[in-house]
């Protein structure tokens, strides 16, 4: 079982942040910082499948689970991704019901998918046995869709029933933008459907994760809804926060 299924299999609540630059240092600080996840970005960011696989080692040095957001339905990333063997992945943008099941069965080897047969650091190369690994291994990784368009909410009975599917990460800047009120993610309109998608995937017994900000406002909001995994900040962005208040620091002293 790998560490981020083991720590949702025992009921913990998860703390996780993202990492966006290509220093594979970063997923080794965060894991030493105490967090439990790292979301390793390749929708937003220009990491390259090398920079992928750099940050994925280094997670797994300090023992923080790993988990990689793909570019927006792109199945030939996908396969990629996959044959790192990260610790979950998560599908971005996706708007209906068709579509998570076309993606989700792009991580499945037949009869449960299509996904094509070439696993390498997934079976260590060659050290693992192939054919274990298609019946057993490969099913361990957690599959995470991202909520982020009120029209797959609208769906998501439908999805939760799939048993492939792990749960469901909500991106609420995007989601807001779908509900008419673009970047107001705390407003009733973005936050209401975010509660009934929550009541869906429970009934469903799917993990719940929710995107936020770092700000106290922020984590205070969403921790107030009880997601299971809860990821805020970023590399870049505590970079130049600290940067900033440092700086700041110093001009008070003249400099």
């Amino acid at each position: 079982m790998n560490v981020l299924r083991k720590k949702l299999a025992d009921k913990k609540r998860i703390s996780g942040t993202l990492v966006c630059l290509d220093d594979p240092c970063l997923c080794e600080i965060m894991g030493h910082a105490g967090y439990d996840l790292v979301w390793i970005d390749t929708e937003h960011s220009y990491l390259s499948y090398r920079d992928v696989l750099c940050h994925l080692n280094a997670a797994r040095s300090v023992g923080i689970a790993s988990m990689v957001r793909l570019p927006q339905h792109d199945l030939t990333a996908t396969k990629k991704i996959l044959e790192m063997r990260p610790d979950a992945i998560l599908f971005p943008m996706v708007h209906s019901a068709e579509e998570a099941e076309e993606l989700i069965r792009a991580t499945l080897y037949p009869p449960h998918g299509t996904r094509g047969f070439g696993p390498m650091r997934a079976i260590r190369y060659g050290f693992d046995d192939a054919a274990q690994y298609v019946k057993q291994g490969s099913l361990e990784m957690c599959r995470f869709i991202q909520i982020e368009d009120l029209h797959l909410i609208d769906e998501l009975k439908a999805v939760a029933q799939n048993p492939y599917v792990d749960g469901f990460i909500f991106g609420p800047n995007d989601l807001s933008g779908s509900a008419g009120d673009f970047l107001n993610v705390f407003d009733e309109v973005t936050v209401q459907p975010m509660k009934r998608a929550m009541s869906i995937a429970r009934q469903y017994r799917k993990t719940v994760g929710i995107a936020g900000g770092m700000d106290d406002t922020s984590v205070r909001f969403w921790a107030q809804l009880d997601p299971d995994i809860l990821i805020c900040g970023a590399d870049w962005n505590f970079v130049s926060t600290a940067a900033k208040d440092t700086l700041d620091r110093l001009t008070q002293y003249g400099y």
